[in-house]
């Protein structure tokens, strides 16, 4: 008597890996700003090829040796309230589609020096701008990240570490579909899981501070102290 033979599927190795594909990383340049341009610069030059450049303004100091041996950008101390506005104190970057997270994944990161307790450091849009914006912000030393999006907002924060100690850190923000995480030189200090939506706005992105202020009815938040390189980032 013949014996029927039971077809047995052959399971490929390439299936098993469908299930749960890995995350990319959040690594591919949008920008990249060295900031090491010699001493009277009036450009912040992207060395990412996407040619993102920005206006330095006439009150930053561009081209300063700096303590950990590298060039960057000092921005002088001034009282955080005191009038009027000056945006010469901002270093600016037009408005491009790329630099807005949008509602994919986006990684802000610098290295930055002070010994302040208050200050804007990077943003792009402010309260109230129509489709949200980012903005990392030290109030008490603290650096926090926040996203304003569609779905809502959501920040993260250095938790217990202190920036304004005079150390050189390294800050970096990623911005996911579910969530935001704040690393402190390469160690997480704050997560959270509120998502935020779309982030895209057609206003700048501006360094050491806000450009649509007066020191009066809305503070500018001006940064004070030293950045060395600032980039975004997406996957």
């Amino acid at each position: 008597m013949r014996r029927r033979l039971l077809a047995v599927p052959v399971i490929l190795a390439g299936v098993l890996s469908m299930a749960s594909p890995a995350k990319a990383a959040i690594n591919q340049p949008v920008a990249v700003w060295q900031m090491n341009e010699a001493a009277g610069s009036q450009t912040m030059v992207d060395s990412s090829g996407n040619v993102i450049n920005g206006t330095i303004g006439t009150d930053v100091l561009a081209g300063t040796a700096l303590s950990n041996g590298g060039t960057g950008y000092r921005f002088p101390f001034v009282p955080p309230n005191q009038p009027p506005a000056n945006p010469e104190r901002l270093v600016q970057v037009a408005h491009r589609t790329a630099l807005n997270p949008g509602s994919g994944d986006f990684a802000v990161e610098f290295r930055m020096r002070t010994t302040h307790s208050f200050g804007n450091v990077v943003q792009k849009g402010q309260s109230g701008a129509a489709g949200g914006y980012f903005k990392f912000q030290q109030p008490n030393g603290k650096i926090s990240c926040l996203f304003r999006g569609s779905a809502g907002s959501s920040t993260a924060s250095s938790g217990t570490v202190l920036v304004n100690d005079g150390q050189w850190h390294v800050v970096r923000c990623e911005r996911t579909s579910s969530s935001v995480t704040m690393t402190v030189d390469g160690v997480v200090t704050g997560r959270n899981r509120n998502p935020t939506g779309t982030i895209a706005n057609t206003k700048p992105l501006t360094i050491a501070g806000k450009l649509n202020c007066d020191q009066v009815e809305t503070t500018c938040d001006y940064f004070a102290g030293d950045i060395d390189y600032l980039k975004i980032e997406t996957s």
